[in-house]
């Protein structure tokens, strides 16, 4: 079957248990030792891994219809913040009557705004079940439209690049504005519960942080098995030729459709983790230099290997709170000196790099 293809590689079994592995230690070392112990992981440090593996299925995510596909999307930051604002919803509807202005149903930035109800579209936010339900079907209606037309129309290279930043600066505009019933620009916050459990609990955030990580493994283990199967090897046909797969008799735009709608989705997840662990949504992450700063995250890790993306997506999101803690004003500046450097010295990547140094070892290990 073509789902249990990925386990038959060394890289992605190397992959699993390397996450795993550190799921498991992380956690440990955050609920069984005491504080003062050296090895102790705090619940902030443990908030903020769970956040770097969100944005590393986010990586997962662009890098399998950009590296397979070679189609860059400037939008994923869209159907990321599309899949947070389903969660974020489903949270406000948590609160209840104990928000600032006690009224049971309307979140507080509508009672301040003078809603009267609840608009239609927050309907059923209330159910779990619905709320994940449609953090994959709002990105992945939003992506079967947009792909559908674009795809069809057979708009390629930086033309639909352009086109994908362009719907990510019009849903940003479009949530900042109040009477979407969105929040506005200060978005959705103040979230206390999730499924019933606190969200400021340490034992929550330790839940976040693995859910965070089985996500990941499972959204790589899918994007592995859509690359190994024939699907995949279509897929980089239609890459490196795409008139030639067209010739041969392929549907290249059923191909691109399904895989950007699947990528959309996966994209949908990382948001819908994303929220609940900062404790905020809002139109910011519709922001085109949110999307461009994803694409940095998978050329300096690596493209088209799925892995290069987690570890560029893991350095870049460490890096930057680094230096926004030292050097706020200069982040911007390192982000692009990242960008240059990769394209410069390193074109396949950290990935790319380790790959060969692992082939340049193979020829003196035979002649030892």
């Amino acid at each position: 079957m073509w789902l249990t293809q990925p386990l038959k590689e060394r890289q992605t079994r190397v992959f699993l248990a390397v996450l795993l592995a550190a799921l498991l230690l992380v956690s440990l070392a955050n609920l069984l030792l005491p504080a003062g112990h050296p090895l102790h992981v705090s619940t902030y440090t443990v908030t903020l891994l769970g956040k770097y593996l969100s944005y590393a299925l986010l990586a997962v995510a662009v890098d399998l219809v950009w590296g397979y596909l070679g189609i860059l999307s400037l939008g994923h930051g869209a159907f990321f913040a599309l899949g947070g604002y389903a969660m974020g919803m489903y949270l406000m509807r948590q609160i209840g009557d104990r928000g600032v202005y006690g009224h049971p149903q309307l979140p507080d930035f509508m009672v301040f705004l003078n809603w009267d109800s609840l608009p239609w579209y927050w309907a059923g936010f209330d159910m779990a079940w619905f709320a994940f339900l449609m953090v994959l079907l709002a990105p992945g209606l939003l992506a079967l439209v947009f792909g559908f037309l674009a795809f069809r129309s057979r708009v390629t290279g930086v033309y639909l690049s352009i086109i994908t930043q362009a719907l990510t600066f019009a849903l940003m505009l479009a949530f900042f504005r109040n009477e979407m019933g969105f929040g506005g620009n200060n978005g959705l916050t103040d979230f206390r519960e999730l499924l019933g459990f606190d969200l400021r609990a340490d034992a929550t955030r330790v839940g976040l942080f693995i859910a965070s990580g089985i996500a990941l493994a499972l959204g790589y283990w899918l994007c592995r098995a859509i690359v190994l199967s024939k699907l995949g090897r279509v897929c980089v046909a239609s890459r490196d030729a795409q008139a030639r797969t067209r010739f041969i008799g392929y549907r290249v735009e059923r191909v691109q459709l399904f895989v950007f709608v699947v990528s959309a989705m996966l994209a949908g997840v990382a948001g819908a983790l994303y929220v609940p662990q900062v404790g905020i949504i809002n139109p910011s992450e519709f922001s085109p230099l949110f999307s461009i700063e994803i694409v940095v995250w998978v050329a300096l890790g690596g493209r088209a290997t799925l892995y290069g993306a987690v570890i560029g997506a893991l350095l870049v999101n460490y890096a930057k709170t680094v230096f926004t803690g030292v050097m706020p004003d200069a982040w911007l500046f390192a982000l692009g000196g990242l960008f240059v450097v990769a394209t410069v010295l390193l074109p396949r990547g950290i990935a790319g790099l380790l790959a060969r140094r692992r082939s340049s070892a193979a020829p003196k290990e035979a002649s030892a």
